[in-house]
């Protein structure tokens, strides 16, 4: 029998209720195939570890985590603690020291959902956005001097070195050329930022020269919100830089019908360390301990896993159990405008699993 080693950071406010959920629906999913087995290991790092110790995981935490195949992430952050300290103290913490450059974010209208720009055809939203993940906007450098005076100034640096920017290129063109409609946007801000955007741009237009099959077009970042909103049926797959994919993807998953489904791959696709899977949603503590988060982005995110770890069959069985429950008005959370909660959704997620004949 196959093994994978999880580790599982549900980490904070609903990422712990979902997180478990997603653990539930995972172990049906090894049940039900019968041919791989999961050790999901639970690490207690986040918010509360902070409080406690000062730090939100062991100096050595990136270094434990790889010698695990996966790891299944929460949420982090907490009301009372600043949130470039919660961001930086863990899941920067871990996506950076493990080199997981690309974050790939797949978004569309499921079944029995609809989307804020009213009814759509099947396939009309359908997109995958890759992020970079390990530089660009969120790279870490700058810093503040004269704290507290008049003169006091703060920078944050953008940094785009030509091999970050080369090898999300050539993911995002190989991610769209294993999709149906081979089509790429990339998105820049070059007409302002004459810089990095510039050197973004030419190395785009480089890698565009190895794969002829692709057809590849330009947005300025701006533009692309619009785009998205008016034209959702013209985009198919969309690189951007750390930040502006940041922002477009929530914006995605809004037009898709809420933050609640939409699942994130925080992936080094090298295969050199273990590959993280989260929801994009928050921890939203206005709805921590209701039972109500919806735990469909974590589904989501556990099919994506299952399906990086060489799980395809059980990925496709668990996708097609999140689209049953999305069909099913019954089983909406207060997000999607129902009143399911967490606990209701994933045991139907758990039955459909286990009973998935196709």
């Amino acid at each position: 029998m196959r093994q994978h080693r999880i580790a599982v950071i549900p980490g904070d406010g609903i990422g712990i209720e979902v997180v478990a959920a997603g653990c539930r629906v995972l172990e049906a999913s090894a049940q039900r195939d019968g041919g791989f087995a999961l050790d999901l290991q639970p690490f207690d790092w986040g918010s509360e570890r902070y409080r406690r110790t000062g730090a939100f995981m062991p100096a050595d935490g990136a270094d434990q985590l790889r010698r695990f195949d996966a790891i299944l992430f929460g949420a982090v952050g907490a009301p009372d603690i600043a949130d470039h300290l919660t961001l930086w103290g863990l899941r920067l913490a871990i996506c950076q020291p493990l080199d997981q450059y690309a974050n790939v974010r797949p978004t569309r209208v499921l079944p029995g959902i609809r989307s804020p720009l009213g009814a759509l055809d099947p396939g009309d939203l359908d997109w995958v956005i890759v992020r970079e993940n390990s530089e660009g906007e969120y790279a870490g450098q700058g810093g503040r001097s004269h704290r507290g005076l008049p003169e006091e100034v703060a920078t944050d640096v953008s940094i785009f070195t030509r091999a970050g920017v080369k090898r999300i290129m050539r993911f995002a063109f190989e991610t769209a050329r294993a999709r149906p409609r081979k089509r790429l946007t990339i998105v820049t801000k070059s007409n302002a930022q004459r810089h990095g955007m510039v050197l973004w741009d030419e190395i785009a237009a480089e890698v565009a020269r190895d794969f002829p099959d692709v057809t590849h077009d330009k947005m300025l970042v701006d533009a692309m919100t619009v785009r998205m909103v008016m034209k959702p049926q013209s985009l198919d797959t969309i690189v951007a830089t750390n930040l502006h994919a940041d922002i477009l993807s929530d914006l995605a998953a809004a037009l898709a019908g809420s933050i609640g489904i939409a699942p994130t791959a925080n992936l080094d696709p090298e295969r050199r360390s273990p590959s993280m899977f989260e929801p994009i949603h928050g921890s939203a503590f206005d709805i921590t301990g209701k039972g109500i988060a919806n735990p469909v982005g974590t589904f989501w995110s556990a099919a994506m896993m299952l399906e990086h770890i060489g799980e395809g069959a059980a990925a496709a069985r668990l996708m097609r159990a999140v689209e049953r429950i999305t069909a099913d008005a019954a089983l909406h959370t207060p997000d999607l405008g129902g009143q399911a909660t967490t606990d209701a959704v994933t045991a139907a997620a758990v039955a459909a699993i286990l009973g998935d004949n196709a």
